[in-house]
């Protein structure tokens, strides 16, 4: 039984986040926590100190009936998904302080987010509860774009560099989807023209391929200069359906997503991208 936690503002964009997860895990018997996390900001700057009937008129009875909504949709959309449970939660912590919270006490495998397309994607990583998240709770992230719809899983791309190696429990989730929805890896390197691996990377690169050696994967190798414009094309001519990292690489990961003209890196809109923690 998988535990999933879906962080939601009751945007459309959360809601296509939870209907992707959904579908995702179809045949997989999962645990399903919805949560709502609301700072009382507002009335922790007054001069008084909130009673819990003002929270619960003002935060809580809106929450719920916003969550039972959900709940309703879920069951119209999904009627005959009879291995998923779900569990609403609502929170008035810190964001990041909730999620982390509730990954100890659910003991959860996976959050899965939503996010703006392209053009959003960089304030994303910067600064929102999505970035926040990707980089700040070791727990196994699925970011899905606003237009993103699940329509199976048949290519998965993992960018590396091979500058670091990899145990066997971050690399599971990828194994979990290539054996569940029977896709096919795309081990993608990009690097300068004229460079070689170096003996470590060799090593990185050859525990990969023994730790993949029982599932259908390829190795390819990318000549560019610059890492996200091989990434878009690698993506685009493969017509790939997921894109996943490892966040103990950071740099090669922020290269990927910290970019100054995020918005013409157009995969971003509709590929999700699966960040994989320790």
């Amino acid at each position: 039984m998988k535990n999933i936690l879906l962080p939601t503002d009751f945007s459309e964009n959360s809601w296509n986040a939870i209907t992707y997860a959904i579908a995702f895990f179809e045949k997989t018997a999962c645990n399903f926590y919805i949560i709502h996390v609301n700072r009382i900001e507002n009335l922790n700057d007054t001069d008084f100190v909130p009673t819990q009937e003002l929270i619960e008129d003002l935060y809580t009875k809106p929450a719920k009936n916003n969550l039972k909504q959900f709940l309703k949709r879920i069951s119209e959309k999904f009627p005959h998904h009879k291995n998923h449970k779900f569990f609403t939660l609502i929170d008035y912590d810190f964001f990041i302080e909730s999620i982390r919270k509730h990954v100890e006490e659910k003991k959860i495998d996976i959050i899965v987010m939503g996010t703006k397309g392209a053009s959003g994607l960089q304030k994303l990583v910067i600064g929102s509860n999505s970035g926040d998240v990707i980089t700040k709770v070791k727990c196994t992230t699925l970011v899905v774009p606003e237009n993103a719809k699940y329509t199976g899983i048949t290519e998965i791309a993992f960018p590396t560099d091979f500058a670091l190696s990899y145990s066997i429990e971050i690399l599971q989730p990828i194994t979990d989807i290539l054996e569940a929805h029977h896709s096919v890896l795309r081990i993608l390197h990009i690097s300068k023209k004229g460079r070689d691996l170096n003996i470590d990377q060799q090593k990185n690169k050859d525990l990969l391929e023994d730790y993949f050696s029982d599932n259908s994967y390829s190795l390819h190798f990318l000549t560019n200069n610059k890492l996200e414009d091989a990434i878009q094309c690698f993506v685009e001519s493969r017509n790939i359906d997921m894109i996943t990292m490892v966040a103990k690489n950071l740099n090669y990961f922020q290269r990927i997503l910290f970019l100054p003209t995020i918005e013409d890196i157009s995969y971003h809109t509709e590929v999700p991208f699966l960040v994989l923690h320790e």
